[in-house]
Formats: C-alpha cells, sequence, structure tokens
C-alpha cells in the first residue's frame, strides 16, 4: 500500500529516534566491548543510557529543532506571502536547541528569542553528549544563515537533517541544496554539505515513491557530481556496491565508523539497502566501532520514510523517549506541507521568524 506523505513524515521522524536510542548505550563503545557486554549478536534492543531506557540523543533533540525551525518558515512563508530563507530560519532553531546545551532550564524565560512551543520541553533541556562542533559554531555565529569558520565534516549535520527531503519532497535538487546551505552554519567542510545535501535528495525521492537504493543512485548520479563532492560520492558508491555482496555485514568497517558525514551517510545507506527487515537493519547499523546512534539514526530515518513507522517493533513506540513530542512534531510538518494549510493555526506554537 501506498504510503501518505504524512505516514513517511512521522516514520521518518520516530525512525530517527529509534536508531538513536538503540544506539545510545554504545556510542563511545568498541565492536569488541559491545560483543562483551551484550552477546555476538550485539545490541539488538532499548537499552538503559543516560538513565533510562530508550533515551534519546543530540540526534534527535536537534532533528526535533530541524523540524520546528522547518515549521515555522512555512508559517513565515504562508503569512507574509514571501519565500522564506529556510537555512536562516533553521539555523535559528538551532540556536534556541543551543540555548537547552547551554543555559539552565529557568533561564528560558528572561530571552525574548526563546519562543515556541519546543523550548517549553524541559525535557529537550537535557545534555546527552551533544557535538562539540556545533556547540562551538552556533555560540560563534555571526547571524542567522551565516557559514561556520571551521573545517569540520563531522556528522553532527547530516544526523539531523532528513526533514529537509520531507519539506521539498517533490524536489530533490532544492532538498539538497537547502540542506547543503543548512549544514554550512555548523560545519565548513564540503562533505558536511554534501553528506547532507544527499541524505535530503534521497528522502525526497523515497517520499516519491523511489526505493532506498534507488534514491541513493539518481543522487549520486544527479546530485553529488561537483569536484568538492567526491569523498561523499565515492563514500556512498561504495555503500551501494556493498549492499550487493552477501557478505555485507564485513564492509561496514569498510566504510569508516561514521564520525565524519560522508561515512555516517554511507553506513546508514548500507543497513538499510541489506539487512532483511528494518530492526536488523538498525540493529547493524548500530553494532561497529563508530557513532552508532548517528549511523542509526540515519538508517531510521531512511527506513521510516520509506517504509512508516509500523515497519519496526511495536513497543518501541512505548518506550522510545519523547515519542509525544516526535508525534505532535510529525503531525504538524505534515499539516504545513499539505495543500490547505492555513497558517494561523500553528502560528501561535511556531512564530514565523
Amino acid at each position: 500500500m501506498k504510503l501518505t506523505l504524512a505516514e513517511r513524515v512521522r516514520g521518518c521522524l520516530l525512525g530517527g529516534a529509534y536508531g538513536d536510542a538503540l544506539g545510545a548505550p554504545v556510542e563511545f563503545m568498541s565492536t569488541g566491548d559491545i560483543v562483551a557486554r551484550y552477546g555476538s549478536k550485539g545490541i539488538d534492543d532499548f537499552d538503559v543510557a543516560y538513565g533510562r531506557r530508550g533515551a534519546i540523543t543530540d540526534d534527535t533533540q536537534m532533528t526535533a529543532f530541524t523540524v520546528e525551525g522547518l515549521i515555522r518558515a512555512r508559517v513565515r512563508e504562508q503569512q507574509r506571502g514571501i519565500a522564506g530563507d529556510y537555512p536562516a530560519i533553521v539555523h535559528h532553531a538551532h540556536m534556541r536547541w543551543l540555548a537547552t546545551q547551554t543555559r539552565p532550564y529557568a533561564d528560558r524565560g528572561s530571552v525574548s528569542d526563546l519562543d515556541g512551543w519546543l523550548i517549553d520541553d524541559e525535557r529537550l533541556w537535557s545534555q546527552r553528549a551533544p557535538g562539540m562542533t556545533c556547540i562551538s559554531a552556533l555560540r560563534s555565529a555571526r547571524g542567522f544563515g551565516s557559514h561556520a569558520d571551521n573545517e569540520s565534516k563531522g556528522c553532527g549535520t547530516v544526523m539531523r537533517d532528513a526533514p529537509w527531503g520531507l519539506v521539498f519532497a517533490s524536489d530533490p535538487e532544492r532538498a539538497f541544496l537547502q540542506a547543503s546551505e543548512s549544514a554550512r552554519t555548523t560545519h565548513g567542510h564540503p562533505s558536511a554539505a554534501n553528506a547532507s545535501g544527499a541524505l535530503a535528495a534521497i528522502t525526497a525521492r523515497i517520499c516519491s515513491g523511489d526505493t532506498i537504493a534507488a534514491a541513493a543512485e539518481r543522487t549520486l548520479a544527479e546530485q553529488l557530481r561537483a569536484t568538492d563532492a567526491a569523498e561523499v560520492a565515492f563514500a556512498l558508491s561504495q555503500a551501494l556496491v556493498a549492499a550487493e555482496r552477501d557478505d555485507w555485514r564485513s564492509q561496514l568497517i569498510e566504510l569508516g565508523q561514521g564520525w565524519v558525514a560522508e561515512e555516517a551517510l554511507a553506513i546508514a545507506v548500507l543497513c538499510a539497502i541489506a539487512a532483511k527487515n528494518s530492526r536488523g537493519a538498525l540493529i547493524a547499523a548500530a553494532n561497529h566501532d563508530g557513532d552508532s546512534d548517528s549511523t542509526a539514526a540515519i538508517c531510521g530515518n531512511l527506513l521510516g520514510a520509506a517504509e512508516g513507522a509500523e515497519t519496526f517493533p511495536a513497543d518501541w513506540i512505548r518506550d522510545v523517549e519523547l515519542s509525544d513530542m516526535l508525534e505532535a512534531l510529525a503531525t504538524d510538518l505534515a499539516d504545513c506541507l499539505s495543500p490547505d494549510f492555513d497558517a494561523a493555526s500553528l502560528a501561535d506554537r511556531y512564530p514565523g521568524w
């Protein structure tokens, strides 16, 4: 049965959180340490991290603020009758995330631009090993939409940027360009921008009915042709070749550890394409030497967009942290993408600036 865009939005956001929560307990563990703790199959279900089972990390936090920024851009666009500067408005949303990581919750009422409903959710003010590149770049930003002054290609961009493909589902090229520009607000290396753009374009194509493999192949051919995209193109092509092999799991180590953007994208794509089912894909994406929560989160974004939230174990919706908040964001994002969207219905919760 063909999924609606609303079902894909919900699947993408929840799937990302599921992968994030699965990988969170083993994010900083080697494969040997994972096997020693969980057995030869590795971690295969939620475990305790940050004091609770099913805890999410900064990956899901930043994704949530990305979604909030995108909704606010849509509200601004409709209310003012002009095309909004999406990357600048999402950058502003990431500044609100920065406040949750660097200020006490009690300060939220004393800062004029900490508005909207998301900033009032105290659960988001918990520090979950936030990426220091994101923190430092946001702190030193010269203005909304300004480019970061660094050469980082860490995966702190691509792990938050699948929602761009949901918003621009009918236009993969625009999804690519907008997500790439947004990535540059925190990470200065071209591979960070191109990996984010590639994930957004792949997600957009999935929403239009492509399989994950076909979406990745078309994105490789159409969006990753520039010279500065060579690293991302090579990593993605490696993943597509590895997905054809019976021993594809052994190829994960060849793709890297996922700490940098192109590796995280490649690992996620390989697992999403090659695994027999969605749960198996997230398990594979989490059990390796490297950034387990980010690779599994990206894998979950892709599978959720392709197959909907019901492709994952039913008990995960009960156990994953912030499921109620993610459900609300998914509903609001889907609403603002509908043809009869009424900005006034969301303006109080998502001020358009």
